[in-house]
Order: C-alpha cells, then sequence, then structure tokens
C-alpha cells in the first residue's frame, strides 16, 4: 500500500493504535495550507513555520479528539484557526491568502503585454481583499482558497452557515463593485 492509498480516516486510527510514525502522512497532506494560514496571521515565513508546527503538535496530542463527524482537514483547520487567533496579536490583522507574493511563472508564448495585464489585475485584486473587512477575508479565504463548504467554515470558525453566505455574498459584492471601478478608471 502506498501513502496515497491511505484515508486520512484510516491513518488517524493506525496513528491512535500505536503506529505514531504515520503521522507524517497527514502533515505532509496539509503542511502547505497550514503554513498558509499561518502567513495570513503571521505575515513572516518564520512565525508561519512556527504556527505550522504547533498546530500539527496540537493536533498530534489532540487526535483522540478528532471524532469523524467532520473531514479530518475540517478538524485540522479548526485547530490551526484557534491556534492562529489565541496566538496573533489582537493589533494585526488577518491577511488574505490573496496577499500571497508569489508570481506565477510566466510560459514563453505569453506576450509582455499579457504579462503586465494580469499583474495589473492580480495587483487590483489583492487591493480590493485588503479592503474587506477582516471577518469576510477568512471566510472568502477558506471558501475559494481551501474551498471549504459553508458548514465546513462554520466547524472552523464558528460562525454560523447563514453568517458565513452573507460574509461571502458582501465580499463578492465589495469585490465586484471595486474591480468594476478600477475597470471603469475609477
Amino acid at each position: 500500500m502506498s501513502d496515497d492509498d491511505y484515508s486520512d480516516e484510516l491513518v488517524v486510527q493506525q496513528v491512535l493504535s500505536g503506529q505514531k510514525d504515520l503521522f507524517r502522512l497527514l502533515v505532509r497532506r496539509y503542511e502547505r495550507q497550514v503554513r498558509g494560514m499561518g502567513m495570513g496571521f503571521f505575515r513572516n515565513g518564520d512565525d508561519a513555520g512556527d504556527f505550522s508546527q504547533e498546530v500539527f503538535l496540537k493536533a498530534y496530542r489532540n487526535l483522540a479528539g478528532f471524532e469523524g463527524r467532520s473531514r479530518f482537514s475540517t478538524w485540522l483547520y479548526k485547530v490551526a484557526y484557534n491556534t492562529a487567533l489565541n496566538g496573533v496579536n489582537r493589533r494585526r490583522e488577518y491577511l488574505s491568502l490573496a496577499e500571497g507574493t508569489d508570481e506565477p511563472e510566466a510560459c514563453e508564448s505569453e506576450s509582455p503585454e499579457y504579462l503586465l495585464v494580469r499583474k495589473a489585475a492580480r495587483e487590483a485584486v489583492r487591493e480590493a481583499v485588503r479592503e474587506l473587512p477582516e471577518r469576510f477575508r477568512v471566510c472568502v479565504d477558506l471558501y475559494f482558497f481551501y474551498e471549504r463548504s459553508y458548514q465546513e467554515i462554520e466547524a472552523i470558525t464558528g460562525f454560523p452557515v447563514n453568517t458565513i453566505k452573507s460574509h461571502v455574498f458582501r465580499a463578492k459584492k465589495l469585490l465586484r463593485g471595486h474591480l468594476e471601478g478600477i475597470a471603469e478608471g475609477g
């Protein structure tokens, strides 16, 4: 059986039954997402790395608390979200994943004009997301970047589903209005 053949739930069962080294599979599967959430809260790689280690340590220590009522990833994101909320200085703001500085690599076939337009569009989206209220940015990130369902976002953040739907709807409306204003030259 290869590492990819193990479902998250099977890995959890195996770790709890004594095969503790299998926890590395869960770390490997979710390290990028957890670190990304850490970047959103702490804004630098060192703190995000420390955050990621803390989250996986807490997850490992509390693995018996995973009851399987949700996907493992939802449970892990809740651990990460709560860890971030407890660890972040209240004066700092959440930074959306849209704020990331990673630029996609250009294809050789893309013209310089296309690359400039793409860069401008990316910056416009980043600016628009920066202007969203923090509670909207968290929901937008979990919904669009982490592809979590409304129910999963509820489990992670504790926000009621209708509030999450409202936040995502309002955020999309604000983003659309901001981006249309830029497109029109305003």
